[in-house]
């Protein structure tokens, strides 16, 4: 590889790791399956007391 080729290839990544840092995380943060549990049971609970007191 030539000393011109290298120097652009260096400067393209640097340019696309900048891009990367900048751009949005679309991604959803991640949740492990315990806390999901957790959450899915803390909601249960929550429509049982609204339907308790709703009676």
């Amino acid at each position: 590889m030539n000393r011109r080729k290298k120097s652009i290839q260096i400067v393209k990544s640097r340019i696309k790791k900048a891009k990367a840092k900048l751009a949005t995380n679309s991604k959803p943060k991640y949740v492990s399956k315990a806390d999901r549990a957790k959450l899915a049971e803390e909601s249960n609970q929550d429509t049982v007391i609204d339907s308790e007191s709703e009676s």
